[in-house]
Formats: structure tokens, sequence, C-alpha cells
């Protein structure tokens, strides 16, 4: 994933469900930052990691063959 990255957002704090937005940064307090086109303009929010759930857009590019994670 890179950041800033197109995202859509699920926050019931806020009634998004799907929201198109764009993810700036993860704050070490516990938010993300995004943008959201609001019309047409772009609003920044910060939302609660603890309530709040984002996918990207854009899906990871295929693991190569034998490719293992470290633990």
């Amino acid at each position: 994933m890179e950041i800033p990255g197109k995202v859509s957002v699920y926050c019931p704090l806020i009634d998004a469900k799907g929201t198109a937005a764009t993810l700036v940064s993860i704050s070490p307090e516990g938010y993300y930052q995004v943008e959201v086109p609001i019309k047409g303009g772009t609003h920044v929010m910060f939302l609660p990691v603890a309530h709040t759930a984002l996918y990207f857009s854009e899906p990871e590019p295929e693991r190569e063959e034998g490719f293992e994670v470290e633990r």
C-alpha cells in the first residue's frame, strides 16, 4: 500500500459507507487523515482508527511464487 492512496471509508461515526477518499497519513495518536471531495471542494477529516475501516481502491500486485514473510 502506498500513502497517499485512494481508499473507501466505512465509519459509522460520520455515516460513511464506502465514501471515496484519499488517505494522507496515519497518526501515532490513532487517527487516519483523509481528504474527502465534498460539493466540489476537498475537505480534511481525522477519523479514529478504532472506529473506521478503510480499503485501498487499487489491488495489491501479485506476489512472486515462493515469497515468504519473515516473522
